[in-house]
């Protein structure tokens, strides 16, 4: 079946899954492979459960009444997304980064909301299966979508991008993330630098922090809206505290955010400049930036009787981590502490990058440290370790915590999480 004919029969049944456990009544099942399963199996349940229609890439599975076969059911679910995107030619506005990008889009979603009706990627939808079922989601209403763009390999970005076919592109910033995947930080500027080549190749915009070197240095050719510190950018903003939460100047206005860290001016301003660039009102832009909450364990702040907590536990790399550290190193709270869960998918880098995170330790004041994960173990160092976060929390529970400032920080993978409700 062409795409053509799948396109038709998407109009008249808009709604898309991948799960046959999820079907809403008339939607279009997708089959898709994973390490381990096979979509194709459950092509029948899902009809079965409400599915009008299924595509299968394994022949066998499919009636040709209700079950279609395609070459390759994955392609065919990205292609029917650029089709989608193509028919409606909504403005797209494409975001990746190493750190922020989804507390950015999130900021970006907010203030757009207050003039526009908008699309954006919910949760972490942001790879090559998410960023198509993003896509179609989109509907004649829509003005803008705004669409996130994750990757841990050379291409992905270029794919994803010539999927979403954005008009205007924000690379937060790029950092030491994914480095087993991108082999190298230089393998890293030339992943994430994808989104720029695709703006350039294809005349688009890009807003970017003037500030950022890296950005700057790969950001030669492209139609640039600019923000940072300087005056000549088209906004400037001014950091005037983050203790603990972010306060900036833009515009003459002082805005208060719920934001920890000075590490979010960055996002924050990524915001203010395509809220402004979109014409939203600047009291508008103020007042959602000072209303917005972070949420899922991202620079969040929370006291609980016993302690004051920064959970900053959703995802951890070696340039994230130093930033998160340098922030709370500068704050006044009394009786700091950290605990640090290991940073995933480093590679080679993996031992030296955790090893420089316990030297920065080491040159600290804080009242203590507990180090978990085996990649922080295997560095001896003189902190607490342990294997994992079950081990830890047996010996937080015979030795309560009180009366202290800990920030909480690695992978997701290390289940931090589990610690706030003892501390």
């Amino acid at each position: 079946m062409n795409i053509d004919r799948i396109y038709a029969l998407f109009l008249e049944h808009p709604s898309i899954t991948t799960d046959s456990r999820n079907c809403l009544k008339g939607s279009l099942f997708f089959a898709l492979k994973g390490a381990s399963f096979n979509g194709n199996q459950f092509a029948q349940d899902a009809i079965r459960a409400g599915c009008s229609y299924a595509f299968v890439d394994e022949k066998e599975f499919a009636d040709g009444k209700s079950i279609f076969y395609v070459p390759n059911s994955l392609e065919a679910l990205q292609q029917l997304a650029r089709k989608h995107r193509e028919t409606l030619n909504i403005p797209v506005i494409g975001i990746t980064g190493s750190n922020g990008k989804t507390t950015t889009k999130e900021l970006i979603a907010s203030v757009l909301q207050q003039k526009y009706r908008i699309l954006y990627t919910q949760g972490n939808l942001n790879n090559h299966i998410g960023v198509p079922l993003t896509l179609l989601r989109l509907t004649g209403e829509d003005e803008l979508a705004v669409v996130e763009m994750g990757a841990n390999h050379q291409g992905e970005i270029k794919e994803l991008a010539h999927i979403a076919l954005p008009d205007y592109g924000l690379i937060t910033n790029i950092g030491k993330a994914h480095l087993e995947g991108f082999g190298s930080f230089e393998g890293v500027i030339k992943a994430k630098g994808e989104l720029y080549d695709f703006l350039r190749e294809h005349h688009k915009k890009v807003f970017i922090n003037q500030d950022n070197e890296i950005l700057r240095s790969i950001s030669t050719g492209l139609n640039k809206i600019t923000y940072g510190s300087d005056d000549a950018y088209y906004i400037k903003g001014e950091m005037l505290n983050s203790e603990p939460f972010l306060t900036l100047k833009w515009n003459g206005r002082v805005i208060h955010t719920s934001l920890i860290g000075g590490y979010n001016f960055e996002n924050v301003l990524a915001a203010i400049a395509i809220g402004s660039y979109f014409g939203v009102p600047a009291d508008k832009i103020a007042e959602v930036l000072e209303a917005y909450i972070p949420q899922n364990n991202r620079s969040q702040f929370k006291e609980t009787g016993k302690n004051k907590l920064i959970i900053d536990a959703y995802n951890a790399n070696p340039t994230s981590m130093k930033a998160a550290l340098s922030n709370f190193f500068q704050l006044s709270f009394p009786d700091k502490m950290v605990i640090l869960g290991d940073m995933k998918e480093l590679g080679g880098r993996s031992e030296e990058e955790h090893r420089e995170i316990v030297e920065l330790l080491s040159g600290s004041s804080l009242k203590d440290a507990f180090l978990i994960g085996p990649c922080f173990k295997q560095t001896g160092s003189s902190f607490h370790t342990y294997n994992d976060v079950d081990e830890f929390l047996g010996w937080l529970q015979q030795n309560p915590v009180q009366d202290a400032a800990i920030l909480i920080k690695g992978s997701n993978s290390m289940h931090l999480m589990k610690v706030v409700d003892f501390l």
